[in-house]
């Protein structure tokens, strides 16, 4: 049997360690530097801390979780949506 992902919209934002921009900022995507990564970067998400890349989008989710989406999944997944769609 096969399944559709249901439409659903949600926020997003590409993270990159040297944009100092309060819109990708560590204190607002939930990205923080950690020695536990291999990247040096991680988030807290609902399955526990996630490496994260510069250039990953960090994804918030129907009920306010955050998690880390490569570029290449997030260009096959999500399309941006106009104003006249938000």
């Amino acid at each position: 049997m096969k399944y559709r992902k249901k439409p659903v919209i949600i926020d997003a934002v590409q993270w990159h360690k040297d944009d100092p921009s309060p819109l990708t900022g560590s204190w607002r995507c939930g990205v923080y530097m950690t020695s536990d990564s291999k990247t040096g970067y991680a988030i807290e998400t609902l399955e526990g801390s996630h490496d994260v890349t510069s250039g990953d989008w960090i994804i918030t989710g129907v009920k306010g979780e955050r998690y880390p989406c490569k570029p290449d999944i997030f260009e096959m997944t999500y399309e941006k949506l106009t104003k006249d769609q938000s």
